[in-house]
């Protein structure tokens, strides 16, 4: 009997944000490829319409799914209390914090269970989120305290988090994401941007109008730098578009000067990026910064606030603008000299692709599959 790692699939059938999914997708992907000699990965999914079809086309080469009865929805509510009938043991792994954390028999039964946080929305945000999604995300870190046999965080910036969050001990473990396998700047990048009616040369910012986000930041930076270039903001929630050009016209952005657009498909954003001379990075949360990871794998030049989390990410791969005396004038300090001449640009893009480099899935599915075997 082969040893089976089974992977929670939520976010391939009933995806919650588009990064969770793109995440669930590309570890399950890579943990099959390395699968050890006499291992092999399973899916646990929610009720839903074609979800044999729909896990199938994501994630070729599953051994098997079990199908709960539930709909994801109705799925979370039953584990955050604790109710997780027809799910079994063995060894179960969630890219996301959504699992049956439930007490099991580790030592003598081989079970484990081992969960994933790739950001503190909940703790750091709270006022922006749906009182019900923070209430579930501290209801299901307290189940984690007691039932996960081990907490996979993307950075050791948030490890110390974490740590501080529940009484964990060695049971936090470092492992990053990636951009998705084998994402570049496609051939068809100008018929891209020209499909999405983006222009050509601007500054990238991904965000919303939440204050959390930094946007307004990035607008200031912009105008404070002097450099007269579009602005294209991406991952902006749907219907959030005015909230984000009221922004940009109180930083003194005119009209028609930044373009809004929401989530988009993998190809999209690579040739977005393909497009763009710089990514500003103006969060100061502790999430795993996703388009910061994508910009170094794509080689665009990286200009991020000063934080733990940054540092750890970018490392040499980009410059950062320290926020003491304002983080919008910071950043268009920084910003001005990296686009202060077209070597200057090429060099910062050359650092940008070399970090990129240090991130991939095949690295974070070998650590998954060593964290288990140590449990």
């Amino acid at each position: 009997m082969p040893a089976v790692l089974r992977v929670v699939l939520d976010q391939l059938v009933a995806p919650t944000h588009a990064d969770l999914g793109m995440a669930s997708r590309e570890l399950t992907r890579a943990l099959v490829r390395a699968a050890p000699a006499g291992c092999v990965v399973a899916g646990i999914v929610p009720a839903a319409s074609d979800v044999a079809g729909v896990v199938e086309g994501a994630v070729p080469g599953l051994a098997d799914l079990s199908r709960m009865a539930l709909p994801r929805r109705e799925l979370a509510a039953s584990w955050q209390l604790g109710v997780a009938p027809g799910v079994g043991g063995g060894m179960i792994h969630s890219p996301t914090l959504l699992a049956p954390l439930v007490k099991h028999d580790r030592v003598h039964a081989s079970d484990q269970t081992v969960v994933t946080l790739w950001d503190l929305d909940a703790w750091d945000r709270p006022a922006e989120l749906a009182r019900g999604a923070v209430t579930w995300h501290k209801a299901m870190l307290k189940r984690a305290v007691r039932f996960a046999d081990a907490v996979v965080v993307p950075t050791h910036a948030m490890a110390v988090r974490v740590s501080e969050l529940g009484s964990f001990g060695d049971r936090v473990r470092v492992i990053a994401g990636a951009a998705p396998e084998g994402f570049a700047v496609p051939v068809d990048e100008i018929g891209r941007r020209r499909a999405l009616d983006l222009p050509e040369g601007f500054v990238l910012v991904s965000g919303s109008s939440a204050p959390s986000a930094g946007v307004s930041d990035a607008f200031a930076a912009v105008v404070a730098s002097g450099i007269d270039l579009p602005v294209v903001v991406l991952d902006a929630p749907e219907g959030d578009e005015p909230g984000v050009l009221d922004l940009a016209a109180a930083a003194g952005l005119g009209e028609g000067h930044v373009h809004v657009r929401g989530a988009l498909e993998d190809a999209d954003r690579a040739a977005v990026l393909g497009g763009a001379v710089a990514l500003l990075a103006p969060s100061r949360l502790s999430a795993f910064p996703w388009r910061v990871v994508e910009a170094l794998a794509a080689g665009v030049p990286v200009v991020a606030s000063d934080t733990d989390v940054h540092r750890e990410v970018v490392l040499d791969g980009g410059v950062f603008a320290d926020a003491a005396e304002g983080l919008g004038e910071a950043l268009a300090g920084v910003l001005a000299g990296v686009l202060a001449s077209t070597t200057a640009v090429e060099r910062f893009g050359v650092l940008a692709a070399d970090r990129g480099r240090a991130f991939s899935w095949a690295g974070a599915a070998e650590r998954v599959w060593q964290l288990h075997a140590d449990l």
